[in-house]
Formats: C-alpha cells, structure tokens, sequence
C-alpha cells in the first residue's frame, strides 16, 4: 500500500467523521428547537441526520471532488 492508497481512505474517513458530527449537531438542534417528544422525535430525528448526513456528503463530493460513495456518478 502506497502513500496515495493511505491518503485517500484517511481523507475519506476524516470526511465521514465530519458529515457524522455535523448532521448529528444539526439535527440535534434542530430537533430541540421543535420541542419535540417521544416517538415523533425518534423518527423525525432520525429521518432529518439521514437526510442531512447524505446531503453533506453530497456537499463535500461537489466542493472538495472528493468520491466517498459515487453519489456524482452517472
């Protein structure tokens, strides 16, 4: 393994680390400020990080050129 196959797979694991902490930050917040409580908070929050995790990367594939799961791909 080269230098180059170990730089892409940290990149791409750094990446998902922050698509993580920030869609999990987000939808925390964003969820709280609904005031919402038991079961409607389970779902829409996990709905909103799925939402905002994939949107992220997504985000980060178009802004950094980075390929994390071939989203770009036609």
């Amino acid at each position: 393994m080269d230098s180059a196959d170990i730089k892409k797979w940290v990149i791409f694991f750094l990446g998902i680390l922050c698509a993580i902490i920030i869609a999990n930050w987000l939808s925390t917040m964003i969820v709280a400020y609904t005031a919402m409580t038991g079961w409607m908070n389970l779902v829409v929050g996990f709905v909103l990080y799925a939402l905002l995790f994939f949107g992220i990367l997504y985000a980060m594939e178009k802004l950094f050129g980075i390929e994390f799961f071939g989203f770009g791909r036609t």
